[in-house]
């Protein structure tokens, strides 16, 4: 059955795991602080899943009697069951990549001069960005979290990640017409 799951539905059955009962309004606010960084889902498809999982008799709807009428999801055996055996299998999917700069870099020979320090100067200034941000979620992570393990061992591969992209465009910024491969400082 989990080979039929998106990965949006086993983000969905996984959050509801660690964190319990969820409403999509509630998923969404996980998914911003957790797998939002690498694997973003729209809010839309937060709103879809749970409905559908419910049919699949992986996740339990209730729907508040009073107030706001909100439906809450709670994970089923099945659920619990379909999430275990995602994970017990080590295969995965090919990653994805959609960067929009190694796009632009895919034909920046047909720009004008002086584009691709630009272009490099700017993605290595972002790249910190986000390497520090990743550095500084993980120096905030309470250790008492069950989660804290698995965003420990994230944000030190994401801070790796940024880093390589850092050192690939600072190297082009210095040298635009170069590979971007970082050179060794000459020592004496």
């Amino acid at each position: 059955m989990t080979k039929d799951l998106t990965p949006s539905q086993l983000v969905v059955l996984g959050l509801i795991a660690r964190h319990g009962p969820l409403t999509p309004y509630d998923l969404k606010a996980k998914v911003e602080a957790s797998v939002g960084h690498y694997w973003p889902i729209p809010h839309a498809q937060l709103y879809r899943d749970p409905p559908r999982l419910a049919e699949l008799g992986l996740l339990r709807e209730e729907a508040e009697e009073h107030g706001r009428r909100r439906r809450v999801f709670h994970l089923t055996g099945a659920g619990r069951e379909a999430l275990r055996d995602w994970l017990a299998d080590p295969t995965t999917l090919e990653p994805e990549t959609r960067n929009p700069a190694l796009l632009k870099l895919t034909f920046a020979d047909l720009g004008a001069p002086g584009q691709v320090a630009e272009l490099a100067a700017t993605q290595a200034a972002q790249h910190r960005r986000w390497r520090d941000t990743y550095q500084d979620l993980r120096t905030r992570l309470d250790p008492q979290a069950p989660d804290t393990a698995a965003r420990t061992r994230l944000l030190t591969l994401g801070i790796a990640h940024e880093q390589s992209y850092v050192a690939f465009w600072e190297a082009l910024a210095a040298d635009p017409k170069g590979t971007g491969e970082a050179r060794p400082e000459l020592g004496g």
